[in-house]
């Protein structure tokens, strides 16, 4: 059982100067772009750092959004209050520069720019939120949170905002792929082709029902996990392969959700390949999800295009 007095702590490396993470953080107008749908912000201790609408969790109105500044040293630290579920909390954004070295290590291997951040956050509870799992609801909010800042300081494109009043959230990202879908139907379903771009050890048995695993092993707090899908829950050739997703950190207590791969022809040699990820209880729960997706889109158009 977690203790009172919680508190999570995340970090990140962001693709920009410290200058400009810290607009991101600070400017209302910026804010609106990847935080909340409603912001105000008086930069100073004590100040208004009021955010609502359906981007923040629990949907708040505006006239229920009082959250203050604690703590404000310009360029490098914010604070301010957050009610979650009724329990007041506090979040922490450090900012630290990366060296010159890391910001040029970074570069070379092929970041969006040269100039590095890492944001350094901690969310601290008198007691957690009464709610189901409450320490991974707050860890999947901020890694939602933090994808879309890194998102919108990359230029807004895969910004995935949630809408926390929709009681069934889901993920749908796109990519267009110029192969016919038969070779994109493949990568999905041959063990060779899954093991050069998603999967470190596959095993498909291609029928409703078949064994489907990516054979991705890792911990969590110390925890040995088989991730990613285990069985096919729908077959249909060259247009849909859809798995069931177990919760990523091996919690049999969590809800079993489901990943669809639909092949879409647009023409005898290009295919749109979307992921819907549906079946989360909250919308928080997508945790870094969206921008995951989005990067095995990416290494499956690499690597249909070059096999």
């Amino acid at each position: 059982m977690t203790k009172p007095g919680w508190t999570h702590e995340y970090e990140v490396e962001l693709p920009a100067g410290s200058e400009r993470v810290w607009r991101a953080l600070t400017d209302p107008a910026e804010l609106t772009r990847w935080f909340a749908e409603g912001v105000e912000v008086e930069p100073m201790p004590g100040g208004k750092f009021r955010f609502w609408g359906r981007w923040t969790y629990g949907a708040p109105p505006r006239e229920r959004s009082h959250q203050r500044i604690t703590r404000f040293e310009p360029g490098r630290e914010i604070a301010f209050e957050w009610e979650i579920e009724g329990v007041e909390s506090e979040v922490v954004l450090v900012l630290a520069q990366e060296p010159a070295g890391a910001a040029e290590n970074a570069a070379n291997a092929g970041s969006a720019g040269s100039e590095r951040t890492r944001l350094r956050l901690r969310h601290k509870f008198p007691a957690p939120p009464a709610v189901p799992h409450p320490t991974e609801l707050i860890d999947d909010l901020w890694r939602l949170t933090l994808g879309n800042l890194d998102a919108h300081l990359r230029g807004g494109e895969g910004l995935a905002l949630p809408d926390h009043t929709d009681p069934n959230p889901e993920i749908r990202v796109s990519i267009v792929i110029d192969v016919p879908r038969e070779r994109v139907y493949r990568a999905l379903l041959e063990p060779e082709a899954l093991n050069r771009w998603i999967a470190s050890d596959a095993e498909v048995e291609p029928r409703v029902g078949g064994r489907y695993r990516y054979g991705w092993r890792y911990e969590v707090a110390g925890r040995p996990v088989e991730g990613g899908p285990t069985r096919i829950l729908e077959l249909v050739e060259n247009e849909r392969v859809v798995t069931d997703w177990p919760d990523y950190r091996g919690d049999e207590s969590r809800e079993v959700t489901r990943v669809a791969w639909i092949l879409e022809s647009l023409g005898p040699k290009k295919t749109r390949v979307t992921i819907v990820h549906d079946g989360f209880s909250r919308a928080a729960d997508a945790s870094d999800y969206p921008f995951g997706w989005r990067g095995f889109l990416e290494k499956l158009k690499g690597s249909v295009l070059n096999s």
